[in-house]
């Protein structure tokens, strides 16, 4: 085959350093906007980007030219730096993630998910969160290195 084709979603979360509440309301749709520059400029294209004032779930097409290491690490540090600029100068991301590859056909329940992030999470933490992820796809994790 001549050419390379491929379609690969992925549901990418993480969250602030000791889940500080840095992302407000003032901020936050224009840092989603920032993100889904990142990821453009990657040709990962964001499909929806939400979350709450500690964490952030992304649902976007990954580039077939770079890795999801590589996708995240420009997304934290870009970010990171912008958000300092404005004023938060003590501002980091944690140092892990967790990325999900996504069928096609969940798509949409995805979507509705980051989309109601502050409504589910009045009944939940962040930390629930995750680990019910984590478990949902079968991803072995030692809870002493999950949070750092």
């Amino acid at each position: 085959m001549a050419q390379s084709l491929t379609k690969q979603y992925s549901h990418i979360v993480f969250s602030t350093k000791n889940r500080e509440k840095f992302i407000n309301n003032k901020i936050k749709n224009e840092l989603y906007s920032y993100i889904a520059g990142i990821l453009k400029s990657l040709k990962s294209p964001a499909i929806i980007i939400g979350g709450t004032d500690d964490h952030i779930h992304i649902l976007c097409i990954l580039s077939k030219n770079y890795s999801i290491s590589k996708i995240i690490e420009e997304l934290k540090k870009n970010s990171s730096k912008w958000i300092k600029t404005k004023g938060m100068s003590n501002f980091y991301w944690q140092r892990g993630y967790g990325a999900f590859s996504i069928s096609q056909s969940h798509v949409e329940i995805v979507q509705r998910y980051v989309k109601n992030q502050l409504e589910h999470h009045k009944n939940q933490t962040f930390k629930d969160e995750f680990r019910g992820l984590l478990q949902k796809y079968k991803i072995d994790f030692d809870e002493r290195y999950v949070w750092h």
